[in-house]
């Protein structure tokens, strides 16, 4: 194996840590509105993510720097191309992160609500936003011979792109239930799993929908695998859920999100982004890498410090594991 088609595997394992961990992040912050009935639980929503949310997004920024770094073509045509939805959800990511911090910096009603609905619409947004980048990238685009993007903005929201993009909110969402459920008591805990049940049946058959044309349009043996995964252990997770194992529920739904992204990516390669204007101009891992010299010192580099990260963001996880319900909260903030 080459150290370009490396990088494309690790590439994938970073947005697949990104999806599954900012996930639940983005689900939860959706369910401030579908969930919570007052000041208080949207209080203990945001609590449970409160110590994590900053270091999920370390995964997107490890996996966009190592696109630029690993596959500059893929980056320029991506970013060129994708630029207006890309900059909406970034400064989606910039307010929600505002949002979390300077909520409860004044006690007024209108400032507290004011950034509770910042943090449901740049919840949601990101999380329809994404499924539509990577329906896009995966469905191909209008890729000239100068590997330049020559479509339009609304051509980017087609049928296809536009099913992915329900997908990763409705999927985002049921992840971010589970998590609830897994880490709330009392009442809330169990109108979450409740929740998740409505939820998780649409997301199966918008996921159904979406992981079949994907593979009828570009499939193969192994991403045919990797679908029957996802499509299994997402209704794994929903007998879970309903068994009140929020543990098995929450792993569960974690595998849907890793096989459907290693779905994806199986259907993607040895393209990074193909033109559907015509196949020799898209993308691949040998067009759009970077010099074998840049990809050996990426790989030292990332054999250093990724095993530290992960052993901090772990460690994290570890001392913030408990429960939290509305009896933990002295007052609404």
């Amino acid at each position: 194996m080459e150290l370009h088609d490396v990088w494309f595997v690790l590439i994938a394992v970073l947005w697949t840590g990104y999806f599954f961990l900012e996930g639940f992040d983005f689900g939860v912050g959706v369910l401030t509105k579908l969930l919570a009935r007052n000041r208080v639980e949207k209080r203990v929503l945001i609590n449970t993510i409160g110590p994590v949310w900053d270091g999920n997004e370390v995964w997107l920024l490890s996996a966009g720097g190592a696109t630029f770094a690993a596959f500059p073509e893929w980056y320029a045509t991506l970013f060129s191309g994708f630029y207006l939805p890309l900059l909406v959800i970034l400064l989606c990511l910039i307010v929600r992160g505002v949002a979390f911090e300077y909520r409860a910096k004044r006690p007024e009603e209108n400032w507290q609500r004011n950034w509770e609905r910042a943090i449901f619409w740049c919840s949601l947004i990101p999380a329809f936003l994404w499924g539509v980048a990577f329906g896009n990238i995966v469905h191909g685009v209008k890729i000239d011979r100068d590997f330049e993007y020559v479509g339009g903005f609304w051509e980017l929201l087609n049928p296809y792109a536009v099913l992915g993009g329900l997908v990763t909110l409705s999927l985002f969402t049921f992840h971010g239930t589970v998590f609830t459920a897994l880490k709330t008591v009392g009442d809330i805990r169990e109108r979450a799993r409740k929740l998740a049940l409505k939820v998780g049946l649409v997301t199966a058959a918008l996921a159904l929908a979406f992981l079949v044309w994907t593979q009828a349009d570009s499939g193969d043996g192994a991403s045919l695998v990797a679908l029957v995964v996802a499509v299994a252990a997402l209704v794994a997770a929903l007998v879970a859920n309903q068994a009140g194992r929020e543990g098995w529920s929450f792993a569960l739904s974690g595998v849907t999100i890793v096989a459907a992204v290693a779905m994806l990516f199986l259907t993607l390669f040895p393209n990074v982004m193909p033109s559907s204007l015509n196949p020799e101009w898209s993308l691949t891992v040998t067009n759009a890498s970077s010099s074998p010299y840049t990809l050996k010192i990426m790989t030292w580099c990332a054999v250093i410090a990724t095993p530290v990260v992960m052993l901090y963001q772990g460690w994290t996880y570890w001392v913030f594991r408990k429960r939290i319900g509305t009896q933990h909260i002295a007052e609404a903030h």
